[in-house]
């Protein structure tokens, strides 16, 4: 055997083990002795158990040895035993004043929640604050301030007798209200029968040609066109009206006149000097023209400085002047049966003059901003009026009462009138609206947004409604059905007041162009 082959290395041979080898690497490891891994877990683990035992936990020791904690000999950190934060018992409190507070009973009347917090010292009342939000107020107080919960007796009184939301107060009149309250009583109870009556017959009796004479009527309204265009002043118009024989008109102007117009060549017949400012409205006396005397109190006008004055129609001077005003006048109106004129004023109130009497019987408040018109119903029982505050009201003049407020419009209320069945009211606004109004129902049945301005007056007039607007427009509605029958254009400016002629053939519109104009169909 050679050199080279005694210097090969010897290969040992591999060998397979069949089996558990846990017998084979248990002597294996007898034979070999402890490693120096295993030496140092022993180490480490009596280290712990040794740090452990001195109060040092192993999550300590852990980041001590990776050099995140440093804690030098003798030295220990002090944990707090209160390991709540404190925003944790801020939101603690605030859960036991809500259970405390879901504890208290409040009371349900608003007037006995005022009462409570007029107790505590606090406002009755916030602005913009409705009772539920008050409530929840005092509920929050009571909390606070660790009032107890109030007694069953109270709470069974309050059931007992609850609180009323709104007191009415009444005063004591004068002998003249009384008198004139029992006058239009006996004057309205006998029209409203009869006017019931023939409603009556009219539904178990249907006219057959009703709807005939409807079509009629509305082939009429289509056919409305301008007749006559007048300058009636050297400055705006602000209203006008027909006299109840359709023959004479009168309108008013911010000059302080008012004048008379021959119908229909709208000739000038009187002009009336009496106002020294702008001149609200010109009314006639319903029996003017028919069967009252020309010297009698044939109209009234009033301004904006609260002068209210009669006139005859006869002579260009005033007859009679009313006062009693402090404030604008924008509005008169007779009372249907002629005995009684309606003012409305810019102090937040209106009033009824007794004509027989020659004295105010009521000086009516209700509303919380200036009062701009009135119109009476038919049988004479009944007044409505709107105003600057967004809202109608409708008054029982024989008894004093307020029976229906209209509330529904967003601004100014400036027109109103009654239908001639006696339940039906429209009313116009700033909003653009008109709405119709069921005194049966007690609420709003219909809203016609009509304009694209805001609306200066709304007539009333058989089967149709007119309609006018700041926008230059005047419009003819159906009625009951409220469809647009007719718009009339012409007027440049805006238009103040329109009215219908007793005998239905005229319609007339006054504008701030300082004209009238008169409409009829062909």
């Amino acid at each position: 055997m050679s050199d080279d082959e005694d210097a090969a290395p010897v290969v040992k041979k591999q060998r397979i083990h069949f089996g558990s080898l846990e017998a084979v690497e248990r002597e294996r490891l007898a034979a070999a002795g402890p490693s120096s891994k295993e030496i140092k877990e022993e180490n480490e683990n009596d280290d712990e158990q040794e740090e452990e035992e001195n109060g040092v936990s192993a999550a300590v020791l852990a980041g001590i040895r990776a050099g995140n904690i440093n804690i030098s000999s003798g030295e220990y950190l002090e944990l707090s035993e209160d390991q709540t934060s404190e925003r944790h018992q801020e939101l603690l409190a605030e859960f036991e004043r809500r259970k405390k507070a879901r504890a208290i009973t409040v009371p349900t009347g608003d007037a006995s929640v005022k009462a409570r917090l007029r107790e505590l010292g606090e406002p009755i009342t916030l602005f913009g604050e409705g009772p539920p939000e008050r409530r929840d107020r005092l509920r929050k107080l009571l909390s606070e301030l660790g009032e107890d919960v109030p007694k069953k007796e109270e709470d069974e009184k309050e059931k007992q007798e609850p609180e009323l939301e709104e007191e009415v107060w009444y005063h004591e009149g004068s002998p003249e209200l009384k008198v004139a309250r029992l006058w239009i009583a006996k004057y309205s109870l006998p029209r409203s029968c009869e006017r019931l009556k023939q409603m009556r017959i009219q539904q178990a009796r249907p006219d057959p040609e009703k709807a005939a004479k409807m079509q009629e009527l509305h082939r009429k309204l289509r056919g409305l066109n301008n007749f006559c265009s007048q300058i009636g002043d050297d400055r705006p118009l602000s209203f006008c009206q027909f006299s109840p024989d359709s023959k004479i008109l009168a309108t008013a102007s911010w000059s302080g006149l008012c004048k008379l117009w021959s119908i229909p060549d709208c000739e000038p017949i009187a002009v009336l000097r009496g106002h020294n400012e702008r001149v609200g409205s010109i009314v006639f006396h319903p029996q003017a023209t028919l069967s009252l005397d020309e010297t009698g109190p044939c109209m009234a006008s009033c301004d904006a400085d609260g002068v209210v004055l009669l006139w005859s129609l006869n002579m260009d001077t005033p007859l009679a002047n009313i006062e009693g005003h402090e404030k604008r006048v924008s509005r008169v109106a007779y009372h249907p049966s002629g005995r009684f004129l309606a003012s409305c004023c810019f102090d937040y109130s209106w009033r009824l003059w007794d004509l027989e009497q020659l004295k105010e019987v009521l000086h009516q408040e209700g509303h919380s901003r200036e009062v701009y018109n009135i119109a009476f119903q038919i049988d004479g029982s009944l007044a409505a009026t709107c105003g600057l505050d967004g809202r109608g009201l409708v008054w029982d003049l024989r008894t004093g009462q307020c029976v229906m407020s209209l509330d529904g419009h967003l601004k100014k209320v400036l027109g109103i009138d009654f239908a001639r069945d006696g339940y039906r009211i429209a009313t116009g606004s700033e909003d653009q609206k008109i709405m119709i109004w069921d005194l049966r129902k007690r609420q709003s049945v219909y809203t016609v947004p009509a304009h694209t301005n805001l609306i200066s007056h709304v007539k009333f007039y058989d089967d149709y409604l007119i309609s006018a607007s700041y926008d230059t427009t005047i419009k003819v509605w159906s009625h009951p059905g409220w469809a647009p029958l007719k718009t009339l254009t012409g007027h440049e400016q805006k238009i103040s007041c329109v009215d219908v002629s007793p005998d239905g053939q005229y319609v007339v519109s006054s504008s701030f162009d300082r004209t009238f104009k008169l409409w009829t169909s062909d």
